[in-house]
């Protein structure tokens, strides 16, 4: 398990050619196919720092087809190796602290104070997610009523998508 590294981007540096966001699929990086893009701009200078792409039809349902063929083999995952996962990205996430503060500061604006802040905020929810071996636990209950006992089980369920919050970005 890697994080994918991180551009440095700098908020004193000199202005600089806009780069293509690529989209990352089945573990890969890659230039997408869209037509159109969405332009990611410095909101301190305006400059247009990078550019996103609307992605095609073809290349999100690749991303789902993708993410639901690595369900299988992920759901087998135990939830001890899972959790050391989960360990592993938020010790990667303390590494590049000021890296990953620098980027939101260059698209968002935010200070690099308040940017660390938002990377300290989302390494707090992937430390919590540490403790999965806990929140994954079902629970039992004997003799809810005659003859009846009631378990419950948490298990992966398969491909999700969520938005995320453009004013928290590192969560």
């Amino acid at each position: 398990f890697a994080l994918p590294a991180v551009r440095a981007l700098h908020v004193s540096a000199p202005r600089m050619a806009a780069t293509r966001t690529p989209m990352f699929i089945n573990g890969k990086f890659r230039e997408s196919k869209a037509t159109e893009w969405l332009p990611i701009h410095n909101p301190e200078t305006q400059e247009v720092v990078s550019n996103t792409p609307i992605c095609t039809v073809d290349e999100m349902n690749e991303a789902v087809a993708a993410a639901k063929a690595a369900f299988p083999s992920w759901s087998a995952v135990s939830v001890n190796n899972r959790v050391r996962i989960m360990m592993k990205y938020a010790e990667l996430i303390r590494a590049n602290m000021d890296e990953i503060a620098r980027s939101i500061t260059l698209e968002q604006g935010k200070t690099v104070t308040d940017a660390q802040g938002d990377v300290f905020r989302g390494l707090e929810v992937v430390e919590h997610a540490c403790s999965a071996g806990t929140l994954m636990m079902g629970e039992t209950l004997e003799n809810i009523t005659k003859d009846m006992d009631l378990y419950s089980y948490r298990q992966p369920l398969g491909v999700t998508a969520g938005i995320c919050r453009f004013n928290f970005p590192a969560m």
